[in-house]
């Protein structure tokens, strides 16, 4: 059964640098086996209902702005699935296919790191964003039949996120930060993630996740975890004060 994994993308430029994250992407693709097709959620495609991506070649989408050009030219060429896109959309129920989309940053700039010959085919699935945690939860469970199929289900946001807390020029994160992730992993670590689900009920929670989209990668993932799995953390840190990057294997 392949694995199941959340990772904290944090900037764009991440793409584009080296630093300890990205060697921690390249060690998590290093520790699993190599997947025949890569299922995403990231932060980066919210909708109402559910959609997942049918397209064949699906398109870089370079969804910032206010970055060097290097970073708006680099175009991550990966197939995308139309079978598996339609294999998810019967065990999901009520899944809409959907044509407009393509691979956002919250999915390239991790797997440019992870898989540089872009030579797996990757296809995106939307966050609801109206669901509840529970309900995405739930929706993680009906995905992970796909791990018996070779589907590398892959999460892709930020436990903790806030965009107008940032400090450029701070390494780690702030205490508050460092607590809400502290506390997340813990949970995840013991596999109480019931707590997880009820994130809101954390004392940083306000601060940690004044949005959900960033979260909410995570909720379809521990859908999608066995409770035979392995638990593995990488690059468990938080950087600019208010980014965790943490991440998890569940293999």
């Amino acid at each position: 059964m392949m694995p199941v994994i959340f990772v904290g993308h944090g900037s764009p430029m991440n793409a584009i640098e080296e630093n300890e994250y990205t060697q921690g992407w390249r060690d998590i693709a290093a520790s699993i086996p190599k997947p025949d097709v890569i299922l995403s959620v990231s932060a980066h495609w919210e909708t109402r209902g559910t959609k997942v991506c049918v397209l064949e070649n699906p398109e870089t989408i370079h969804d910032f702005y206010g970055f060097p050009k290097e970073l708006f030219d680099m175009e991550y060429p990966a197939k995308g699935s139309p079978l598996f896109a339609a294999k998810t959309i019967n065990l999901l129920g009520d899944g809409a296919a959907d044509k407009t989309w393509g691979l956002d940053h919250g999915t390239w700039s991790v797997l440019s790191a992870m898989y540089p010959a872009a030579d797996i085919p990757v296809f995106q699935l939307s966050i609801d964003g109206q669901a509840s945690p529970v309900e995405l939860f739930e929706i993680g469970k009906k995905l992970k039949p796909l791990r018996e199929e070779g589907v590398l289900i892959f999460g892709s946001g930020n436990v903790v996120h806030n965009l107008g807390m940032v400090d450029f020029y701070r390494k780690g994160g702030y205490d508050w930060a460092e607590s809400f992730d502290a506390e997340i992993k813990d949970a995840i670590l013991k596999r109480g993630f019931e707590n997880v689900l009820q994130y809101r009920n954390l004392g940083s929670a306000r601060s940690a996740v004044p949005t959900a989209e960033h979260f909410n990668p995570l909720l379809y993932v521990l859908g999608a975890a066995d409770s035979a799995d392995k638990i593995t953390v990488y690059n468990n840190s938080c950087t600019l004060g208010s980014l965790s990057m943490t991440s998890y294997v569940f293999s």
